[in-house]
């Protein structure tokens, strides 16, 4: 069976709708004759009561000359499962001792598709839906019994720290916070060291957008050092917090974690990210070299790390929100 289109709409569509017809002087009426839609319909769409597809907004930006940031604000997600696979986690929500290992699979293949449409769309567009999400995920983990309850408490753990990486992105930095404490917590329940280093990660993120150096170093650290992380991880968490010593003028221990990080390196030449961090490889790696050494003030070598970086991510990742910070940067290294 073909995969479904889901739409995932912007929270403020509706406010900016209205504000862009009422900029162009048009009442609802006259909108609607532009666009062949009912008034009605129009009116549902500014109070928020209906949702618009894309070609609805497309076709408003357009005839409200938008120039795009309408439409930008509603998008199409393909849904990964199928109507009979949400009948069946849908009855598992309501009957969580009835938990099988195919709605397992399908969870983590739903939380694993929206971890990529992450790299596509805004945090602030997903977050709507995945915070119910989150939360009837953690329900079902909370209560199931049996011999896949374990497989879904880890489910439920990255679930959790996907929702504070989401909540991080969108600069909501003490909700972050919470989610993220709770990830590891949960991280450490399932014994998971991978997910339990990305949790100290993604707060070292929060950190670093907070400019709190010590944070970053902290929670950098706390990864680097965490037992059952991956070798891809360990180069990423080295290299932020050689940014953070850098930040805090602590040069002797910034050039010390670099060069761990790179002896690191060579042990990852045919090491494979773990599927909660499939982004991670040596290349992705050198945009946060480039960070440290751009702290460091060695501006040149800074962007030549930042440049390729950037230049060698896969497609679906090269306009992701995530890589702002990393542009900002090569700007700032005169690249």
């Amino acid at each position: 069976m073909p995969a479904r289109i889901r739409t995932i709409v912007d929270p403020t569509f509706a406010a900016e709708l209205a504000r862009l017809r009422q900029r162009c002087g048009l009442s609802l009426r006259d909108l609607a004759r532009a666009v062949h839609y009912g008034k009605s319909y129009l009116h549902d769409l500014e109070s928020g009561r209906s949702r618009p597809t894309t070609e609805v907004a497309v076709q408003l930006d357009q005839a409200l000359h938008a120039s795009g940031v309408l439409a930008a604000l509603v998008v199409d997600a393909p849904a990964v499962t199928t109507p009979d696979d949400d009948d069946r986690i849908a009855y598992v929500v309501d009957h969580p001792s009835r938990l099988d290992a195919r709605t397992v699979e399908l969870l983590a293949d739903a939380l694993a598709a929206q971890r990529r449409l992450d790299d596509a769309v805004a945090a602030r567009l997903m977050l709507p839906a995945a915070v119910p999400q989150c939360r009837a995920v953690q329900e079902v983990a909370a209560q199931a019994r049996g011999p896949h309850a374990p497989a879904l408490h880890e489910v439920a753990a990255e679930w959790t720290q996907f929702l504070g990486w989401l909540y991080a992105e969108d600069g909501r930095h003490g909700k972050a916070v919470r989610a993220l404490t709770e990830a590891a917590d949960q991280a450490d329940a399932v014994a998971s060291g991978v997910l339990a280093a990305q949790a100290e990660n993604f707060l070292g993120y929060v950190q670093r957008h907070r400019r709190n150096p010590r944070g970053i170093v902290r929670h950098f650290l706390a990864a680097y050092h965490t037992p059952g992380s991956t070798v891809l991880q360990r180069i990423g968490d080295g290299v932020q917090a050689a940014h953070g010593y850098a930040l805090l003028g602590d040069r002797a221990a910034a050039v010390r974690l670099l060069a761990e990080a790179s002896d690191l390196v060579e042990q990852a030449e045919s090491a494979s990210a773990p599927p909660s961090a499939y982004w991670l490889t040596p290349t992705f790696g050198r945009m946060n070299i480039g960070l440290a050494h751009l702290a460091l003030g060695e501006e040149t070598t800074a962007a030549d790390h930042l440049r390729a970086g950037l230049d060698n991510l896969p497609e679906d990742q090269r306009d992701a929100e995530w890589t702002t910070e990393y542009r900002q940067a090569l700007v700032a290294a005169g690249g």
